[in-house]
């Protein structure tokens, strides 16, 4: 079966273009109606390129391809980072599958299909049943920062009786202290606007203290076992570490394509370790979608219209630093 949907591109002179794509489901391929894509910071890196953009959808599956048993016409899913996995490799059979060798995923592969669009081809693999009642405009933006800071929260060892620090509160942070707060964690944010103090707490947080890279660690402040970077990309780390207690982690969630200067020793005499972590699997998407419905946790979003005017104020209003705290593109 052959699909033609419309998409927005971007383009080489950072101005989103509307154009049509069209594809043939291939084996255990869908076609998605998209009705919402949130949107990224990671959208900027690639607005100067002809791809697709967006990777934070969801939408109405309109059609299955040859072999799709997974879901059926007319479920509402999710659908995001990762376009395809082989589901063979050993990062896919020990539920790493964002990892996958063989994975096709955003800014690197099917520059056709995004969540910018009216429509989407994608491996029924990636695709996640939204929760009954869970709004899509929620959704959304849990499959991309919902989903990086959930595979922190939950896949290396964060109790509910550890001090987990949040650095930044914006597009990920905001839902990283909703979530961690919802585990039972001690919330500890860092932030260097006291202005965002009563707004931190009402999200859960425990604790707020007034910190930016480079700063002196605040007066009385007690060491935390894990500490999520969701704010600028370049941060000291020198300043960092002595934030951390021993065989403390940090995860540095936004990331800089310029290297970082890393205190090799003092890593070494606290034990800290920095951990990577990309997106989430799949497993990891369907169990944060499940806690996001039981719990009734919903990202602070701002919503815009889905077509080209509405993309460029919206990421505008992101460039801006005025977003509060996730775009979301709404089909109208």
């Amino acid at each position: 079966m052959s699909v033609t949907y419309d998409v927005f591109r971007g383009s080489a002179e950072g101005r989103i273009v509307a154009d049509k794509a069209s594809s043939t489901l291939g084996h255990n391929e869908v076609f998605i109606e998209t009705t919402h894509s949130g949107l990224c910071g990671t959208d900027e890196h690639y607005l100067k390129t002809n791809q697709v953009l967006g990777h934070e959808g969801i939408g109405i599956v309109k059609s299955l391809g040859p072999g799709v048993t997974s879901v059926k016409v007319g479920d509402r899913v999710g659908f995001g980072y990762t376009h395809s996995i082989c589901t063979f490799c050993d990062n896919c059979a020990t539920g790493w599958d964002q990892y996958c060798e063989n994975q096709k995923q955003y800014g690197f592969h099917d520059f056709d299909n995004g969540t910018f669009s009216y429509g989407a081809v994608w491996d029924a693999n990636c695709v996640y049943p939204i929760p009954d009642g869970y709004d899509s405009a929620y959704a959304a933006p849990l499959m991309c920062a919902g989903a990086t800071v959930w595979t922190v929260l939950s896949e290396y060892g964060i109790r509910s009786t550890d001090r987990v620090a949040v650095m930044g509160i914006g597009g990920l942070g905001h839902v990283a202290i909703k979530l961690a707060a919802a585990m039972g964690c001690h919330v500890v944010v860092l932030s260097s606007s006291e202005s965002k103090r009563q707004e931190a707490m009402d999200f859960g947080a425990s604790e707020f203290h007034v910190f930016k890279s480079g700063d002196a660690v605040p007066e009385g402040f007690k060491p935390v076992k894990h500490l999520l970077l969701c704010g600028n990309a370049g941060v000291d780390y020198p300043s960092l570490i002595p934030l951390m207690a021993t065989h403390g982690s940090i995860y540095p969630l936004t990331v800089a394509f310029e290297p970082a200067k890393v205190p090799m020793l003092g890593l070494v005499w606290r034990g800290v370790r920095i951990q990577g972590s990309l997106v989430a699997s799949r497993q990891s998407i369907r169990s944060l979608l499940e806690f996001a419905a039981r719990k009734k946790i919903y990202p602070t979003i701002m919503t815009f219209p889905l077509n080209k005017e509405g993309i460029e104020e919206a990421m505008q209003t992101l460039r801006e630093g005025k977003m509060r705290y996730r775009g979301v593109l709404v089909r109208q």
